[in-house]
């Protein structure tokens, strides 16, 4: 053959390749590989062994770190900085053991939604009521807001002393962007059944009447934050109240004021309950997902070759979000 057809040969047959590598990556991404993938790798709780001791006494070291809100769960492809499903399971699983004699929660956290909130509080409250064991707080850099509703019904709270605490109260938060489109000529065209369906949507100005509505269900969710401060620290509602105007305070501050117990680290924390509660003797665990260490780093592997780009991740994140006002026990901005 001559050189002219040795060139249209070799031309051929890789278009040829690319051809079949195309179909094959296609074939990939559209067949439900990464979803079989993902469901042999959903993390399952296991336990990782801090301090060893008694086999059937044991203390259980948990943490809550970042905002405190369900926006999914932790796969190999992104680790979240708060898995609020995950957390939920340990507090199961803490039921269903009965070697489990102590719990030690360390709190780095401004809060976050009212509801997540309420829903660690119920479980730790489940928990002592059903279980009869001892919760202790360590408060690290922040335990605000929805940080201290979880942290309210411990039997005892460590802070540091620059912790910084406090902020109990509700806030409600949205955009309204009503005159800026108003200035660049644009109109918002709304049919709608009633007329608060619109309500606090950044589109028009909230009425007065609506505003109302919306101090109506703060001032709710703000009762039942007081409420359980008032029963977790055993102090009145006036003393509740005194500094339960969204102020934040140190650990310093919150000991004088009686929101924390004592000042020490996470470590005191837990040799005052192993003191406290004759459980010097308690082997200390922790639970972490069962994907890690090497595994882990094969799959941030596959997700660098195969998953999304971060300009297509953050595309994807600004197509899906929806930032409707909610209730939100959250101190700064989320």
């Amino acid at each position: 053959m001559n050189t002219k057809r040795w060139i249209a040969l070799s031309i051929a047959v890789f278009l040829m390749v690319v051809s079949i590598g195309v179909n094959i990556v296609t074939t990939i991404f559209t067949s439900d590989f990464f979803s079989q993938f993902e469901s042999f790798s959903k993390p399952e709780l296991t336990e990782a062994i801090v301090e060893p001791g008694s086999f059937d006494e044991r203390i259980a070291l948990l943490s809550v770190d970042g905002v405190i809100q369900d926006v999914g769960s932790s796969s190999p492809w992104a680790a979240l900085e708060y898995d609020h499903q995950r957390f939920l399971a340990t507090l199961d699983q803490i039921l269903e053991d009965d070697t489990v004699k102590g719990v030690v929660l360390s709190v780095n956290s401004p809060g976050g939604g009212v509801m997540e909130s309420d829903e660690i509080y119920q479980k730790l409250m489940k928990i002592k009521e059903e279980k009869k064991i001892p919760i202790y707080v360590s408060m690290q850099s922040m335990a605000t807001s929805g940080g201290y509703y979880i942290s309210a019904p411990a039997d005892k709270i460590f802070a540091h002393r620059d912790t910084v605490t406090g902020s109990i109260g509700v806030i409600i938060q949205s955009y309204n962007y009503y005159e800026l489109a108003k200035n660049l000529g644009i109109e918002f065209e709304t049919i709608k059944s009633g007329p608060h369906k619109d309500m606090f949507n950044g589109t028009r100005p909230s009425t007065d009447e609506e505003k109302a509505m919306m101090q109506e269900m703060i001032n709710e969710s703000y009762e039942a934050f007081v409420d359980v401060v008032k029963q977790g620290r055993g102090m009145s509602e006036s003393e509740v109240k005194r500094v339960a105007d969204g102020r934040i305070l140190s650990g310093n501050q919150a000991l004088r004021a009686g929101l924390v117990d004592e000042i020490g680290t996470l470590e005191e924390t837990i040799q005052a309950l192993r003191k406290d509660h004759g459980l010097e003797d308690a082997t200390l665990f922790e639970y972490e997902s069962s994907f890690g260490t090497l595994s882990s780093l094969f799959a941030m592997k596959l997700g660098t070759i195969f998953g999304p780009s971060m300009e297509e991740r953050l595309l994807i994140k600004l197509m899906n979000s929806y930032d409707a006002p909610r209730l939100m026990y959250l101190y700064g901005q989320n």
